[in-house]
């Protein structure tokens, strides 16, 4: 799985993309959320605000029931704002 990091999550996390294998119980973007803190204290503090963030899954964006796929790029960021 391929994961994609915008913005600020992309300094907090210290990379901007990374390909992952998240364990078997992982089968959604919660549950992936939910695991990525345990990477390290870089993510816990990029991921501590999940209501600020919006997720693409392949290109479309996700709620956090969907479900994920092993091939599957997921991008995580800010809410777009435009002007």
């Amino acid at each position: 799985m391929k994961i994609l990091y915008f913005a600020w999550l992309r300094t907090s996390i210290g990379k901007s993309t990374e390909e992952i294998t998240p364990p078997a119980e992982v089968k959604t973007i919660g549950d992936l959320l939910d695991w990525l803190p345990s990477l390290g204290v870089n993510y816990s503090t990029a991921l501590e605000k999940r209501d600020l963030l919006r997720v693409a899954v392949n290109q479309e964006y996700a709620e956090l029931d969907h479900t994920i796929n092993a091939g599957d790029e997921i991008a995580l960021f800010p809410p777009v704002t435009g002007g």
